[in-house]
């Protein structure tokens, strides 16, 4: 994950702030909201007389437009939340794919070859070769 100081801008934690809803929490909400809209329109139609089955299709018309307009805040809290899961899972894929290169150390126990503790083991003990005065004579 980045660190620095845009990263604690986002979402300051306070005693009065509030994380934002997950993706999966917030597609639920819009589709309980669409479903919901959609059985409204439905419900009315069928109270003015249309039959049932042809109120849920005209309602299933109608409310497609009708959400665009009604819900647009629902929507850009959704836009938001695939957004910030979309950059979450680069950030998590670039990581990984930085760690299987070898660029990164492990940031779990910090036992990984890079850790201070490491390199100074390893700056303290020369290899077998650097001991012997041997060299690498490279491919043959």
């Amino acid at each position: 994950m980045a660190t620095g100081p845009d990263t604690d801008t986002q979402f300051p934690a306070g005693p009065g702030s509030r994380k934002a809803p997950g993706l999966a929490a917030t597609v639920a909400l819009y589709t309980v909201a669409r479903l919901g809209l959609v059985a409204v329109i439905a419900a009315l139609l069928s109270l003015a007389g249309v039959p049932l089955l042809l109120a849920i299709l005209l309602a299933l018309v109608v409310a497609l437009p009708l959400s665009l307009v009604v819900f647009r805040g629902l929507r850009a809290r959704l836009d938001l939340a695939l957004a910030e899961s979309g950059r979450r899972r680069g950030a998590q894929r670039d990581a990984l794919r930085a760690r299987l290169r070898g660029d990164e150390s492990t940031p779990e126990g910090g036992d990984g070859p890079d850790t201070p503790a490491a390199r100074a083991d390893a700056d303290e003990k020369p290899s077998d070769q650097q001991a012997e005065g041997e060299t690498d004579p490279g491919p043959r």
